[in-house]
């Protein structure tokens, strides 16, 4: 029952800095508001309460050092989980098709989306760490990622322009 409780204290805590940050860069009320609603769900709960926290409520210590980890070092379970929370369109996951062969490739995300997800890196620091640092978070993290130009380009304008965590 502690772990349950953890993170559910750790789910708040990254909703409402999610909420703060979303503000900031203009995103609408309703989807700072829904943002990450399917954690909530037996899907993704238990598997996100198992991956992460030990039963007495500890974390585990799953992160690499730039707060990462890697999703298919995990328990089937939880890559189940994250198969269903990546399609939420503020992952850029949700904007990529596998294709035959297994290739990858992506779509533009909305700016709407793409803000939201700047915001959730932002929020995912600060529930973390007590530091919202996107751009230090991004450069450990951009060659995993599989954007469009054009996404790309409005995530580090973003980074560059409306945050500057340097």
């Amino acid at each position: 029952m502690k772990a349950h409780i953890s993170y559910l204290k750790g789910l708040i805590k990254h909703k409402y800095w999610v909420y703060v940050y979303c503000i900031r860069f203009s995103v609408p009320f309703r989807i700072a508001i829904f943002h990450d609603m399917s954690k909530f769900l037996p899907k993704e709960w238990f598997p996100y309460v198992k991956n992460f926290y030990n039963d007495d409520g500890s974390k585990k210590d799953i992160r690499d050092k730039s707060g990462a980890y890697d999703t298919n070092k995990q328990s089937n379970e939880f890559k189940l989980a994250w198969i269903h929370h990546q399609r939420n369109k503020h992952h850029w996951q949700a904007w990529c098709n596998i294709g035959d062969g297994g290739v990858v490739t992506c779509v533009d995300i909305p700016e709407v989306y793409t803000r939201e997800m700047v915001a959730d890196w932002c929020g995912a620091g600060m529930s973390y760490s007590g530091k919202a640092t996107p751009n230090k978070w991004y450069r450990a993290n951009k060659d995993k990622m599989i954007l469009s130009d054009r996404s790309r380009f409005l995530v580090e304008h973003l980074l560059k322009y409306i945050w500057d965590d340097e």
